[in-house]
């Protein structure tokens, strides 16, 4: 018998599963306390080279499939999936309806040759990407790849921030500024400005500022408290704090041993995470810090023992901090590593400290967590655990796993997320 509550909760959730080469789309629909699952028809392999397979954007309000054509940059929708639609990294922008996709280019070079030529790789931004208005909107040139993108906007404590993309550009050590607000379509889409990340003294063959570089940048978060936008380079251990009115670099800040930034939803705290495979032979360390977005220093840090951090959500409320885990480091580190693991923090004991509630134990790694509101209050959170072809039902207000409701065939790589 079901142990789960699903009165008051009526939601759509794509479950997208895959092998990285070949992937299916299942629709959860939560309706009058009931949940049920249906698994779209797979449609045709493309048979086409990885930059040219269709991008998958979304699904319709009529479980329809979303897909861009990366060379003709057509739309097209469908009640089939395409079982190699290329699900790319995509960046949200929070105060619109836009979404944008990231294109490493190629691997060897970091060049988007369909787009870009030699000048670099690019990102393609799509419009109303869960309806069947969805709308492709252009493909910008950018920098090298691998990319991250964060956005900027007006607040109450910064009103004269514009709304722009900052995407990061690992392979050219630079940042591309890119405007993001319709309401300006003299610069709506265009790139604004290359800041560029190089530390010279940090380098070792160069002593001016040059592209490429070795910032090698890899966390972007923007605070609507200082109005700042934060980026980590880990090739040298800093943070650049970037003026987004201006497009320059403000001051830089230490910061060791982390992998990735970001920001918690009220703005005040920047959290930076990392690990340590050094130190111990027979266990990972991983390592998250709180840093104060108006001074800079450093609030809070916890150590976690066997515990390799993958990626990072908030509840709707932004008052938790969930992190899941994934595998890392030797075959003896590898042994003792907790990779099914769920971490939940309570935001609300910044500055103080960064306080683990609890560790929910999955039983296999989770892709991404959704939440389920109930009387616009979360009460559950939901895991994508491919590898048994599970969503697994987290109660939020105990942090204990409930239930897992069988959905697909276990494979290596999942993504969930909320339809409406």
């Amino acid at each position: 018998m079901s142990q789960l509550d699903l009165s008051g909760i009526n939601a759509r959730l794509a479950y997208y599963s895959g092998d990285r080469k070949t992937g299916s789309m299942t629709i959860i629909s939560i309706a009058d306390g009931a949940l049920s699952a249906k698994t779209l028809p797979a449609g045709a392999d493309s048979g086409l080279d990885k930059s040219l397979k269709p991008i998958l954007v979304g699904v319709t309000e009529g479980d329809q499939v979303i897909t861009l054509d990366p060379k003709t940059k057509s739309i097209t929708l469908s009640d089939e999936f395409p079982v190699d639609a290329f699900p790319a990294h995509v960046y949200s922008d929070p105060v619109s309806r836009r979404d944008w996709y990231m294109n490493d280019g190629d691997k060897e070079t970091g060049n988007d040759t369909l787009n870009c030529g030699n000048e670099g790789s690019s990102v393609t931004v799509v419009d109303d990407t869960a309806s069947s208005q969805a709308a492709y909107l252009k493909t910008v040139c950018v920098g090298r790849g691998h990319h991250q993108a964060h956005f900027s906007y007006p607040s109450d404590d910064a009103p004269q921030v514009p709304r722009q993309a900052f995407v990061s550009n690992i392979i050219d050590g630079t940042i591309s500024v890119v405007g993001n607000d319709p309401a300006q379509p003299e610069s709506d889409l265009k790139v604004l400005a290359t800041i560029n990340l190089c530390e010279p003294d940090k380098e070792k063959d160069i002593t001016e500022v040059q592209i490429p570089n070795n910032a090698f940048p890899h966390g972007l978060a923007y605070s609507k408290v200082s109005g700042k936008m934060y980026n980590l380079n880990n090739g040298y251990g800093t943070v650049a704090v970037i003026d987004p009115v201006k497009h320059v670099i403000e001051k830089r800040f230490a910061l060791k041993g982390c992998s990735n930034l970001f920001s918690t939803p009220c703005g005040r705290y920047l959290i930076g995470r990392g690990a340590d495979r050094k130190s111990d032979p027979n266990h990972v360390i991983a390592k998250l810090v709180a840093i104060d977005a108006l001074t800079c220093e450093l609030v809070a840090s916890i150590e976690l023992k066997d515990i390799y951090i993958s990626k990072y959500f908030f509840n709707p409320e932004g008052d938790r901090l969930y992190l899941t885990t994934s595998s890392s480091g030797s075959d003896e580190q590898q042994a003792n590593i907790k990779a099914d693991a769920m971490l939940v923090f309570d935001l609300t004991a910044l500055p103080a400290e960064l306080k683990l509630l609890n560790e929910v134990r999955l039983g296999s790694a989770a892709g991404t967590l959704e939440f389920l509101q109930a009387g616009g209050k979360t009460r559950y959170v939901l895991a994508s655990n491919a590898a048994d072809g599970v969503v697994s039902f987290i109660d939020a207000a105990s942090n204990a796993l409930v239930e897992k409701v069988a959905v697909i065939e276990p494979v290596s790589h999942s993504r969930l997320w909320l339809l409406s």
